[in-house]
């Protein structure tokens, strides 16, 4: 089997693709309009649209050293979104290092076992319980704030813990690494492909949120079902376990284990930290007692800051108390809740999350005593991590850049579009979703996918008279479900390793579960293509 080239290979050879279309294509421009648009905090907002039947030929640009000029091009356009994922991916690198989550997880887990006295949830099955709270979190970790590479260290945690269990590796990967990336395919506030797919699209940043938020409870749902279903199997007859005689190897882990016993602390200096949030948050309370949240069509003004301080002194507290990493969970709790607000409140974009997540992860980091010099060396750990997805959202531009300055890429949609014209709207949009599907097999990174796909996708879907907010849809969709099978995904090859299932097991294990959500994906495009929702 030949091995399938980097990302980076592949976006260069597309640039250079694009570059030689740019002698044979002929030159063509639509002329464009600018249109005012309804944020989702009630403000308005400009938007370049294409004017209908309005497409004419020109000369074409060959292009050829502006290949190389391209990559510096495509890095200045999209300078504010590759910084935003620089310190996003910096400031969760911050958190992680603190094994908040990790211990928020294993206290979880150890309360749900002491309920097992209750008759109810003796019926219910507390190992069931387990399973679909489990993933119901990291469901939700995906669709907020897009865990993916994190699943890798969770895996040791819940492979032997679903082994232990009376269950195999399979389950325990999909507790965290396929929930996971089913809450990151229905994304709801994922920054890094909702926010990023609808920056570049001229979306209001995190709009048609509530459609979004049905398809990611079905997607949930179907998922948790359909693991609740294996795992049953697997518990009634182990044998039936693709990775029975695998999993021996976690079995004999399990027996010969000692337990570690957590180590709980709340140090000096995250009681400091804890005042100075709660000073801070009194202040922004004093200073917006009420904030109108707009979602969709409706308007609504409550005093929610005020709340938020009151409930994170309230919590924090006790939190503290117990552990600081139950701290830093809280911190991140409300981190995810000020977001919200700021979003569908006060119109925030990359700069106003990106400072969020920054002062989250740093408020985390010196909770958990660590020094200055020790927080810079886990932010450039973070950067260095998340510098693949950040880089090729630069080198995916430079493909726009070359197709636009070669005067082609409105002459291809105009091709596209004449093309998929008589094939009607549902093929059409079928197309496009089934493209992002295909293309994310060989490209992983949904930020490069984003700025490959968009800026066509998008004006493509005003030329067939479809909602921006679709394409997006598709693109999510397209960039999710495909990531839990392909070979070119870093984080699944490496909580398989992590889990000792070799791929073609996984695969063949996997493969229909997934043919199943991609149909999914598809027959949930279609009602927003007939039905008014907000934000589309």
């Amino acid at each position: 089997m030949k091995r399938i080239p980097h990302t980076f290979t592949i976006v260069f050879a597309l640039i250079i693709i694009a570059a030689v279309c740019t002698w044979f294509v002929p030159g063509g421009e639509f002329v464009r309009e600018t249109i005012e648009v309804h944020n989702a905090d009630g403000s308005t907002s400009t938007r370049q649209v294409v004017q209908n039947n309005s497409f004419h030929y020109v000369d074409s640009q060959p292009q050829t050293w502006q290949v190389f000029s391209s990559l510096f091009n495509g890095f200045c356009d999209k300078a504010d979104i590759i910084i935003f994922i620089f310190m996003v991916g910096g400031a969760f690198w911050i958190l992680n290092n603190s094994h908040a989550i990790d211990v928020g997880v294993m206290a979880f887990l150890r309360r749900m076992q002491r309920l097992n006295r209750y008759r109810l949830i003796r019926h219910l099955g507390t190992d069931n319980i387990i399973i679909t709270l489990v993933m119901l979190m990291f469901s939700l970790f995906g669709a907020v704030f897009g865990m993916s590479e994190e699943t890798i260290a969770f895996s040791v945690i819940f492979v032997p813990l679903a082994v232990s269990m009376g269950y195999d590796s399979i389950v325990g990967l999909c507790m965290c690494y396929v929930a996971a990336h089913i809450g990151f395919a229905g994304a709801v506030l994922n920054p890094f492909t909702i926010g990023i797919a609808q920056g570049i699209a001229d979306l209001p940043i995190f709009s048609g949120m509530e459609y979004r938020m049905l398809c990611w409870v079905m997607l949930t749902v179907i998922g948790i079902t359909f693991v609740l279903w294996y795992a049953h199997r697997i518990k009634a007859d182990p044998h039936l376990s693709p990775v029975h005689g695998i999993d021996e190897y976690w079995r004999n882990r399990v027996q010969q284990q000692d337990a570690n016993p957590v180590v709980y602390s709340s140090p000096r200096v995250a009681w400091i930290v804890y005042a100075a949030i709660a000073a801070v948050l009194i202040y922004v309370a004093i200073a917006y007692p009420t904030t109108t949240i707009g979602i969709g069509n409706i308007q609504t003004t409550l005093p929610i800051i005020p709340i938020l301080a009151v409930l994170f002194v309230v919590t924090a507290f006790p939190a503290l108390r117990k552990s600081v990493h139950f701290f830093i969970l809280d911190i991140l709790l409300f981190t995810i809740f000020f977001l919200v607000v700021g979003v569908l409140g006060y119109g925030w974009y990359v700069t106003e999350i990106s400072a969020l997540f920054l002062a989250m992860g740093l408020l985390s980091g010196i909770a958990d005593s660590q020094s200055a010099d020790s927080l810079a060396k886990l932010f450039l750990d973070g950067c260095k991590d998340i510098l693949s997805a950040a880089l090729v959202v630069g080198l995916a531009s430079g493909i726009i850049f070359i197709l636009r300055d070669g005067k082609i890429i409105d002459t291809m949609l105009y091709a596209l579009s004449n093309s998929l014209s008589e094939m009607g709207t549902v093929a059409s949009v079928g197309v496009m979703y089934g493209f992002q599907t295909l293309l994310n097999i060989v490209m992983p990174s949904g930020s490069a996918k984003a700025a490959l796909t968009m800026p066509i996708m998008a004006q493509f879907a005003d030329l067939i008279n479809i909602s921006r907010q679709t394409t997006v849809l598709a693109f999510q969709f397209g960039d999710g479900f495909t990531n839990m099978l392909t070979p070119t995904s870093g984080v699944l090859i490496g909580c398989l390793g992590v889990a000792r299932i070799p791929y073609g097991t996984w695969l063949k294990w996997v493969w229909k579960f997934i043919l199943a959500l991609i149909v999914i994906g598809f027959l949930l495009l279609l009602p927003t293509i007939y039905l008014n929702f907000p934000g589309f």
